[in-house]
């Protein structure tokens, strides 16, 4: 039976380079790839950032979900100049499933934080109209959970200190996989 990580990363590898015109590696079939599912595509390139985009909820296949993904990650990231075909090569494939975010219940940031597990927990931040998420790997970047918290409110625009009555905390987890 087919592993559905290796399948995962050949899907997502499989989407990039249709793009380049290139041909794909086959692909089992396998159920999972037809419930929903949510994943975040990665891509580095000698183990820096090159493109990350994915879903927080499961609203569409798995299947169609890292395709699509895997896509944005490569041509749509505003952080990044869409990839080239001569950068192909040297790009490495990440692929995080997501579990169904689950909301937090805190009384005040040190409690929340208190709550936090580094290395565990991937965080979506919301306040207001304010949205951003970390996966559970950006803890090996900011293991402390102030600053994890910190760079979060930052990512969704807010100031590092923000705290306020409207401030909404969800957490999940991820299988993940990465090309070699």
């Amino acid at each position: 039976m087919a592993d559905l990580g290796s399948t995962l990363l050949t899907l997502a590898r499989n989407s990039i380079a249709s793009h380049f015109g290139l041909a794909g590696m086959p692909v089992a079939d396998l159920t999972e790839l037809h419930e929903p599912g949510a994943v975040f595509v990665t891509l580095t390139q000698r183990d820096n950032l090159r493109g990350c985009i994915g879903s927080l909820e499961a609203w569409r296949p798995l299947i169609k979900d890292v395709q699509e993904n895997a896509l944005a990650a490569a041509f749509r990231d505003p952080r990044f100049e869409p990839l080239s075909l001569d950068e192909l090569p040297i790009t490495r494939v990440e692929v995080s499933l997501l579990t169904p975010a689950k909301p937090m219940s805190f009384t005040s940031e040190a409690d929340a934080l208190a709550q936090l597990r580094p290395d565990i927990d991937g965080v979506i931040f919301t306040a207001g109209n304010r949205r951003s998420t970390f996966l559970p790997q950006v803890w090996e970047q900011l293991s402390d959970p102030a600053m994890f918290m910190a760079h979060l409110k930052q990512k969704a625009g807010l100031p590092a200190d923000y705290w306020g009555p409207n401030v909404q905390l969800e957490r999940y987890q991820v299988k993940k996989w990465k090309e070699d």
